[in-house]
């Protein structure tokens, strides 16, 4: 008999559901197309945070993008503009 899995609670669930939030109501700006291409990554394949999940995709459908759309632009944003920098340690990379 196969095991079902259970969905894992993310632990970076809270804070990430207050900027899905922005995101949901917000534009496409340089800095919300950045926060959208990092939760993405951050929660491509994980088993849980289907809340999440499903309202970066609503993002994308709102903004008419696709993902690959998304990461072409973020890759431009983050070579010309550098949206984390200065902002602290923990937004530096992609984590």
């Amino acid at each position: 008999m196969a095991q079902e899995q259970k969905d894992q609670e993310h632990p970076l669930w809270k804070s990430d559901r207050e900027i899905v939030d922005s995101l949901l109501t917000g534009e496409a700006t340089d800095w919300n197309l950045a926060e959208l291409a990092r939760l993405r990554i951050r929660y491509n394949g994980f088993p849980g945070a289907r809340d999440i999940q499903a309202d970066l995709d609503t993002v994308l459908k709102q903004w008419n993008l696709t993902e690959d759309a998304l990461f072409e632009k973020t890759r431009h944003i983050h070579v010309e503009t550098k949206p984390y920098k200065g902002r602290g340690a923990k937004r530096d990379d992609w984590s």
